[in-house]
């Protein structure tokens, strides 16, 4: 073991929160857990560690960002041999997902270069997705994508993209945690909100640089003005939960009008219709 504390007291926010995510992981000083989280998430180790990182600040944490649905508060860093990394958390389920980072990943790429540049100037790029929503078909809580060949999957055509997805539904199901020898295991475990205090305290007095994190948060959530931002954000977040649940609702209702209006069409009694689709005789009717 690394070091030894004995935890504060203190109410634990949700660390995957965006805005307190940002706070603890990007702003200058954060440097020292943002670099073992990176470590951990690249699987770097021993000689091939990175040794420093410099944190790209968000500048624009205004009151109305931080309240905004559409938001996107996210950690950009530089690594030493110039690849740019970006941190997103995201614990709502937006569709095209997939997508989504995709693009965004697309738009840190094509920063890096200035017209009359040359292509050799365009640095690798890692997008790091933090999710708590069911997403792919695999179960594996940490998947890595990079541009293969289809049929020699050894064979990349480029190393300068690269997509991580850590998923925190898996995470929770995973059977095989090893604190000792995995770092990444020990992160997902503080970033865990349902964590017991008993496994936090054990990973802060195994790392260094959660224990870094941990100290920071404690820090951050002692402000007022800090308190508030993270309430504002929870609360955008719920009405975004909210707005997304609606939009399914009322496509699914869409979806069995159209189903009950095709069964009109081939002369369907309306009760059969009702039990079908779960739609009210009126609804039918109304068709």
């Amino acid at each position: 073991m690394e070091t030894t504390t004995t935890m504060q007291p203190y109410k634990r926010l949700n660390p995957l929160n965006d805005f307190l995510f940002l706070k603890v992981m990007g702003e200058k000083g954060d440097e020292a857990q943002l670099l073992g989280f990176l470590n951990a998430v690249l699987g770097r180790t021993g000689e091939n560690r990175f040794t420093s990182v410099e944190i790209l600040e968000n500048k624009s944490l205004s009151a109305e960002y931080v309240s905004g649905k559409a938001s996107i508060l996210d950690v950009r860093a530089v690594l030493p041999d110039g690849s740019k990394v970006n941190i997103e958390v995201q614990l709502r389920n937006r569709s095209n997902f997939d997508r989504r980072s995709l693009f965004y990943w697309g738009k840190e790429y094509t920063k890096g270069i200035k017209s009359g540049q040359d292509y050799l100037e365009l640095p690798t790029v890692i997008n790091i997705n933090i999710i708590d929503f069911e997403f792919m078909e695999t179960e594996n809580f940490h998947t890595v994508f990079h541009l293969r060949e289809d049929n020699e999957s050894h064979l990349i055509l480029t190393d300068m993209l690269e997509i991580h997805f850590i998923n925190m539904v898996k995470w929770r199901k995973h059977s095989r945690i090893d604190l000792v020898n995995e770092a990444l295991h020990r992160w997902l475990a503080w970033f865990d909100k349902s964590s017991p205090p008993e496994l936090i305290e054990e990973v802060i007095n195994m790392d260094k640089a959660i224990l870094a994190a941990n100290e920071r948060q404690v820090y951050v959530t002692g402000d007022e003005e800090a308190i508030r931002a993270y309430e504002m954000r929870e609360m955008a977040l719920m009405d975004l939960t909210s707005d997304l649940n609606h939009a399914r609702r009322e496509g699914m209702k869409e979806e069995r009008l159209r189903t009950a209006s095709n069964f009109k069409k081939l002369g369907v009694s309306t009760e059969i219709i009702a039990q079908a689709t779960g739609l009210s005789v009126e609804e039918i009717e109304r068709i």
